[in-house]
């Protein structure tokens, strides 16, 4: 179990509303129901420590028995991960020595947990949804909506310009770098070269995310910056760095005054960076900047129940409870195709020709970590749910039984 976190979090508002992936209709104060033209409501829980409202299944549309089947389905299919992460990264999961050295903190991870929600409200649980673990690469998803508040914010102005022309710090200075822009960086088509607090982006380089720990990778040869698609996990931290440029404020700070305070999350989170990742601010701070993922330790650290929350915000498009959190007009843009990667949009997991997960809805999208951490959106039938420590084939299963139990 990790330490308490450093992050304290202010709680947000809780309301039910209508319209919530379009931002009409009205929202209404906690408690009162607002139907849309769909009659469909959406209920968003009241801040930590109120419980999530929870119903039976069928009162949400799904057979009972057929959503316990789903979950004891998840149940059945844990990763095949050790509990001790710092033992298993460090034994070259993803990559032989020397490039595994374990740069941020590791903490055993917890049991199988999970949560199905629709339209905002539980349906099923298993697990425990209040012990926080690190989520690997589902912080990708979470750096996705920093940005949205950077560009919201105006402290990006056009995600199409160089990051050159307002991050100053030598990273994009190099020819191959130069080119690189924010939308780039946001949909893994950056080919950024160089190395970044003791990690070189080529450890990535022709990674295959189908033989994650058993592929070879690093021999590939470089591309035309916008050209090429590549899952790479020094890039992503190269971007998470350049926002912190921009906010000029470390980003767990920005993350849980504009996201998760907003959203009523608990306290228990934390974001860690690498020993090896602390910068100098303008206003003479030291802060860490953090991974968009756990690959060399460090990363986001979240429990079941706060990762729903942000799915649930991510489905009403940036609404919550009243309030616009993050601009529509974000989210449409983060769950577009990447034009080189039909299944990815700006570091959110896309469902595109239902290519992923043939069972979810084609405009469903996911945050989603090694080890079988996911959240799984789905803004056809108002379902957001949170797999945690679930083998590949358990949540492909889980996902189709879940669709299977649903009957309204």
């Amino acid at each position: 179990m990790p330490p308490p976190p450093h992050n304290p979090v202010t709680p947000g508002q809780a309301a039910v509303a209508s319209g919530g992936l379009t931002g009409t209709g009205s929202w209404k104060r906690p408690g009162e129901r607002a139907w849309s033209s769909a009659m469909t409501t959406m209920t968003f829980p009241s801040p930590h420590p109120a419980p999530w409202p929870e119903a039976a299944p069928a009162a949400l549309g799904f057979d009972a028995g057929r959503l316990a089947d789903a979950v004891a389905f998840a149940q059945a299919h844990e990763i095949d991960w050790p509990y001790d992460l710092a033992g298993h990264l460090g034994r070259g999961f993803f990559e032989p020595p020397p490039n595994n050295e374990i740069l941020g903190p590791l903490w055993p991870r917890t049991a199988p947990a999970g949560l199905v929600t629709r339209h905002g409200v539980v349906v099923a649980r298993w697990g425990d949804t209040q012990a926080p673990s690190q989520t690997f690469s589902a912080a990708k998803s979470y750096l996705s909506l920093l940005a949205g508040v950077a560009v919201s914010d105006g402290v990006i102005a056009d995600i199409d310009r160089p990051v050159r022309e307002t991050v100053d710090d030598g990273g994009f200075d190099s020819a191959q770098n130069a080119p690189v822009t924010w939308r780039m960086l946001l949909t893994n088509t950056s080919e950024w070269e160089g190395t970044l607090f003791g990690k070189a982006d080529s450890i990535d380089r022709g990674r295959d995310l189908g033989a994650e720990g058993q592929g070879k990778k690093g021999e590939r040869a470089l591309a035309t910056p916008g050209t090429h698609w590549e899952y790479n996990d020094v890039r992503v931290n190269r971007l998470s760095l350049a926002l912190l440029r921009r906010f000029g404020r470390p980003l767990p700070e920005v993350f849980a005054e504009r996201i998760l305070g907003p959203i009523g999350a608990s306290s228990r989170w934390r974001w860690d960076g690498y020993r090896t990742s602390w910068v100098d601010l303008p206003d003479g701070r030291r802060v860490q900047s953090v991974p968009g993922g756990t690959h060399w330790g460090g990363g986001m650290s979240i429990d079941a129940e706060d990762q729903a929350r942000i799915g649930l915000l991510a489905l009403n498009r940036g609404h919550w409870a009243g309030r616009q959190v993050l601009p529509e007009s974000w989210f449409a843009a983060s769950v577009t195709p990447c034009a080189l990667n039909a299944q990815y949009g700006f570091l959110w997991w896309l469902n595109t020709g239902r290519a992923r997960y043939p069972a979810a809805g084609a405009d469903a999208f996911f945050a989603s970590g090694a080890g079988g951490n996911l959240t799984w959106v789905d803004p056809a039938t108002g379902i957001v749910a949170v797999l945690r420590w679930t083998a590949k084939d358990g949540a492909a299963g889980f996902v189709e039984r879940v669709m299977g139990a649903l009957q309204a």
